[in-house]
């Protein structure tokens, strides 16, 4: 066999402890059975065949296609993860679920979906237990869906002839623990089903097992930071993650909630509002509440936790402390006990900008991090302007003429609240930043047991916005306007140029020992700018992968490539041109052949990588 061990079997029991397998179990290494590698979500394998010594050597290995035959079809459009067990590769496409031979990329089944398409994110592995065989589970709308993983067929003694109606949509990727299925959902306003809880499935029966209430009725833990009845029927307060992660040695799963809707006007649910924007622990048998922490009180930017955390052990004065670290849309990552919840290097309530709305109040505080600092932009003045010296003359030029074109331009660092534009009054828009797609968005987190460090990427493109009156018809009496386009960038040829100086994308490593940003570095080019200064970063949505090679693999950013960056210090090592974009977490597997394998998604098909 050609792939490596981290040296040190200590880190490689923890690991395998973490995804629920046992320390003897050596295809714990070289699968990845779930969306981020294990029940963690660390995005990281141990295998190191291919390493900082020889990572430049690699090639295309092969290739599979997502599109669908049918004439006239909807591209793939895909953000999957592809997940390995034994010695096969499950996927979606855009009209079915495949299982290919990781080595070759041979097609082994292929199961059409049928009354729509598969979540284009994912799919999950279920073991089997007793006489169930192993299945694979994923989601198509409002239906959780398992089949035989060895033929393709439907499982028909799952639910109803092998499906189970969810009743609201939930498009991302199941976490599956011993018996246990647990979704999200998600629940835009005009949605089909309502509110959105998170809940539990049997994966033998697909019986219901339980649900989880995001926003608390009466009688429960946060019911009073909700006003009179603004807690009933409020959309929002979902679990929308592509994945969840869990502590499998306490037992915990760990469900990241978004903000309330609509997220723009809170002026109807006076308080906190919890649990939007929270991360909440609870049992993963019974959905039972552990413990919660909210990253926003009252939430008007829609800056949720959009990923599941990463869960590690931080060393730390005194012994080693069980963690996680939670991304945020608002630039922010917080590092928690992942026991009980508590910060590990200081949070401080910091006073924030009031909002002019009428009827709206703002919450007067935010819980920000001592540690670490934002990994985005979180502010802007007149200054960040680019310059023609930062990029060129013409990028320059159109953003000077984009912000002419707004008018008054209102930022109060961070949660800066909607500029409210009354009829009549010279106008004053609101520039956020992160913009409405967040700094950090649903890649999450990876994180190096090796090195120790969280490693996330973020993207800096603000949004332009107030709150307006709403016609009479609405069900509130405000409405959030903007420009069009709504972005602070400009078009410069086939792409989008932000207009504050660069850094538009970067990655961030956070020492989880001391809460420290160990490195920062750009990534990405902007084609269009001359050769020394097209180093600018670019915008993306998706994460990293971690090796014990000492890698990183990112392929999100918007200029097309997949890149290997050193882990240390975010040197770029290797970088292969997209066809398409990577828009989607990598991942990586032990072959067969006893290869090393990369693999991505790139937006219509897969490509696997191997040294030669």
């Amino acid at each position: 066999m050609r792939w490596s061990w981290l040296s040190g079997a200590g880190t490689v029991f923890a690991l395998l402890v973490q995804a629920g397998c046992t320390a003897g179990n050596a295809d714990a290494v070289r699968e990845w059975p779930m969306y981020r590698g294990d029940l963690a979500g660390t995005g990281f394998s141990a295998m190191a065949e291919i390493n900082v010594a020889n990572v430049g050597a690699l090639r295309r290995s092969w290739s599979y296609s997502l599109a669908s035959s049918a004439p006239g079809a909807r591209g793939p459009n895909s953000q999957a993860t592809p997940i390995v067990v034994g010695d096969v590769m499950y996927l979606p496409t855009a009209d079915r679920v495949v299982a290919l031979d990781p080595v070759s990329g041979a097609e082994l089944w292929s199961h059409a979906v049928d009354g729509g398409s598969p979540s284009r994110r994912g799919v999950a592995y279920w073991a089997g237990a007793g006489d169930s065989a192993p299945r694979v589970i994923f989601t198509s709308g409002s239906r959780l869906i398992a089949l035989d993983a060895a033929s393709g067929a439907s499982v028909t003694s799952f639910g109803q002839a092998g499906e189970v109606d969810m009743g609201v949509p939930y498009n991302s990727v199941p976490l599956v623990y011993q018996n246990v299925v647990v979704v999200g959902a998600n629940t835009p306003p005009g949605a089909s089903g309502g509110v959105g809880n998170a809940r539990a499935y049997d994966a033998r029966t697909g019986a219901q097992l339980w649900e989880f209430s995001s926003v608390p009725p009466p009688g429960s833990i946060g019911h009073d930071t909700w006003e009179g009845d603004s807690w009933e029927g409020r959309l929002g307060v979902n679990a929308w993650p592509f994945y969840f992660t869990m502590d499998a040695e306490r037992g915990l799963l760990y469900l990241p909630l978004a903000a309330p809707l609509p997220f723009w006007y809170g002026g109807d649910r006076p308080g906190a509002n919890l649990f939007g924007n929270s991360v909440v622990a609870v049992d993963i048998q019974t959905g039972e509440y552990r413990w919660h922490f909210q990253t926003i009180h009252h939430d008007l930017w829609d800056h949720d936790p959009p990923a599941a955390p990463v869960l590690f052990d931080a060393p730390m004065p005194g012994g080693t402390v069980p963690a996680l670290g939670l991304t945020t849309k608002s630039g922010y990552v917080y590092l928690l006990n992942r026991e009980t919840g508590e910060p590990l290097f200081g949070v401080e309530e910091r006073p924030v900008a009031a909002s002019d709305v009428p009827g709206e109040v703002a919450y007067p505080t935010q819980p920000i991090p001592v540690k670490p600092p934002p990994a985005s932009r979180v502010s802007y003045q007149a200054s960040d302007l680019v310059t023609a010296e930062d990029t060129s003359p013409e990028h320059a030029a159109a953003c000077a003429a984009l912000l002419e074109s707004v008018g008054e331009i209102y930022n109060a660092g961070p949660f800066t609240p909607w500029a409210y534009q009354a009829p009549g009054v010279a106008p004053r828009t609101t520039l956020l930043f992160p913009g409405l797609l967040g700094g950090h968005n649903w890649g999450g987190a990876a994180f190096d047991p090796r090195s120790g460090y969280v490693f996330v990427f973020s993207r800096d493109v603000g949004t332009f916005g107030w709150v307006e009156d709403a016609p009479g018809e609405s069900p509130v009496p405000f409405r959030r306007g903007s420009p069009r386009p709504g972005n602070f960038d400009v078009a410069m040829g086939d792409s989008r140029w932000p207009c504050q100086k660069p850094p538009w994308g970067r990655m961030t490593a956070i020492d989880a020992a001391t809460g420290d940003i160990a490195w920062q570095v750009p990534v990405g080019l902007t084609d269009g700018l001359p050769p020394g200064r097209r180093f600018t970063g670019r915008p993306g949505r998706a994460s990293a992968i971690a090796t014990g090679g000492g890698l990183l693999f990112l392929a999100s950013t918007d200029d097309n490539r997949f890149r290997a960056l050193d882990v240390t210090s975010g040197q770029e090592l290797w970088v292969d041109e997209l066809e398409a974009r990577g828009n989607a977490n990598p991942m990586t597997y032990g072959g067969s052949d006893g290869r090393q394998y990369v693999v991505i998604v790139a937006i219509d098909q897969v490509i696997a990588y191997r040294l030669p």
